[in-house]
């Protein structure tokens, strides 16, 4: 693997090659490997498993020395893909407290922040597949002008021509 990101490389079973392609990436794919996944209701809510996560979402941390703790997302920091929730605090040696960054995989969904209507818009549409039947619509009906327009076509060449 090159020294640089490259969109064209797939897998590997190094992981020394999984976290270079991870440490490289760019930060719009970083972005969507920042996924959390959803709550059992908010699952079957969306037709979806995982959702990237969003200042405001209200997480529910599943492993590590704050398991079972509950609070709102402050921060998402894409750079070095971690989270900071709301109370979620370590005391320093000088005692000043300090956020904690946790991974997303630890991390579950228990409640969305509705306020972005876009965000809402595209799990919806994902979910009851309006989009693709819009687009199969198109596709339809481009069929149709496409046959329209070759049997025009034929019909003119068959048609007598006037002198």
């Amino acid at each position: 693997m090159k020294q640089k990101f490259s969109m064209k490389w797939r897998s590997s079973k190094q992981p020394r090659k999984q976290r270079k392609f991870i440490a490289n990436a760019p930060m719009h794919i970083k972005r969507k490997m920042l996924t959390v996944t959803l709550e059992k209701e908010l699952r079957k809510k969306y037709g979806r498993r995982n959702i990237e996560v969003r200042k405001n979402d209200e997480v529910k941390i599943m492993t590590g020395k704050f398991k079972k703790k509950q609070g709102k997302v402050i921060e998402v920091n894409v750079k070095k893909m971690k989270i900071y929730i709301e109370g979620i605090q370590i005391t320093k040696k000088e005692g000043t407290k300090v956020g904690v960054g946790i991974h997303p995989s630890n991390l579950k969904i228990i409640s969305l922040n509705t306020d972005d209507k876009k965000r809402m818009k595209q799990r919806n549409e994902k979910k009851t597949g309006e989009k693709t039947e819009n687009k199969n619509e198109k596709k339809m009906e481009n069929k149709i002008k496409t046959e329209k327009t070759q049997t025009k076509q034929t019909g003119e060449q068959n048609a007598p021509k006037k002198k």
